[in-house]
């Protein structure tokens, strides 16, 4: 099966770290949110890989081809970004051939049992519940059990099943058309050409499609998401053993934690739900839930719920202090 990973977005909501990269190779636990995804559809058995690139697609195609030269990657480029259906559209000769496919957007991290889908006799959708699918593109599920309607941010939603970006398409034939459809009809909502209405076109056109419910969804565009996805992450098995961090002097490690090659770490207190990068020196510091990058520099630095660039250094403030009896110094939230 050959799997297509469309990472053309420039990933507005996660500035100021996507200046300088693009928002699928921001890190999250011991890895990028795109290594992550590439790994897992590695370990259900897909070598072939298309990515659609855009914002930065040069920084993308080198990571993929320096990490995972084991993997067959081609690369498309989408200019101008004009939604998923429009990036799709512009790599449908990569795939139109195929006996199906597996599309996973390249922002987005799930837990799902992917052999069982490759498995299933229909085309697969990824869904969730959320408590506002109005931001989201929204199925709705008929009698039999098929999705009889997909809908991009509905006004009014008729179901809270929200689509995850994960899809199996049984005819990626019938998928091409579809989306040369859109395009040619200028179907646009939101003013871009979504995926949804190619689907949506296929249904119509008899294709039957069923839901699957994935265990953990992480849409990592956003800072409160991508540490939600670094924690999970974080709480599996691997992260959780105590480990010998007596190199680290004079500091306290809670686990879960991943600290990368290379890091100097002393007088401070790191964890728990921490990921550090490699070759990073940290002094006197207190740091819990929060992604330290690569090549950075902490000093007397107590942080919690935040995200540090790589090539970054932030130094604080160091206190001596004599105090009396009650007194209240607060230095704020």
């Amino acid at each position: 099966m050959k799997a297509v990973i469309p990472v053309a977005g420039v990933g507005s909501k996660l500035r100021p770290h996507t200046h300088t990269q693009p928002k699928s190779l921001v890190p999250v636990a011991d890895n990028t949110i795109l290594g992550h995804i590439i790994e897992k559809l590695k370990s259900a058995g897909i070598r072939d890989f298309v990515f659609i690139i855009g914002y930065m697609g040069e920084k993308v195609e080198r990571y993929v081809r320096q990490k995972y030269p084991d993997i067959q990657a081609e690369f498309v480029v989408q200019e101008p970004r004009e939604g998923l259906g429009h990036a799709l559209w512009i790599a449908r000769d990569t795939f139109r051939s195929e006996d199906n496919i597996l599309i996973m957007l390249g922002d987005t991290i799930v837990d799902v049992d992917l052999e069982a889908i490759l498995q299933a006799p229909y085309s697969v959708l990824g869904v969730k519940k959320v408590n506002k699918p109005s931001l989201f593109g929204v199925t709705e599920i008929g009698s039999d059990d098929f999705i009889v309607k997909l809908v991009e941010k509905p006004m009014i939603p008729k179901s809270n099943f929200a689509l995850v970006g994960l899809y199996k398409i049984m005819h990626p034939q019938k998928l091409a058309e579809s989306l040369e459809y859109i395009i040619q009809e200028d179907i646009r909502t939101q003013n871009e050409y979504h995926l949804t209405d190619a689907l949506m076109h296929m249904i119509r056109n008899g294709e039957k499609m069923v839901t699957w419910s994935v265990d953990n969804w992480f849409d990592c565009g956003r800072k409160e998401s991508l540490l939600e996805a670094n924690a999970t992450l974080l709480g599996r098995p691997q992260f959780r053993t105590r480990k010998d961090y007596s190199q680290f002097p004079n500091t306290i490690i809670i686990p879960p934690v991943s600290i990368g090659e290379n890091c100097t770490i002393s007088s401070s207190i790191i964890g728990p739900n921490v990921a550090i990068g490699d070759n990073t020196i940290i002094t006197s510091s207190v740091l819990s839930n929060s992604i330290i990058g690569t090549y950075s520099e902490l000093l007397n630095a107590v942080m919690r719920n935040s995200i540090i660039g790589s090539d970054s250094s932030f130094k604080g403030l160091s206190h001596s202090l004599n105090i009396g009896d009650s007194t209240e110094i607060n230095f704020g939230q």
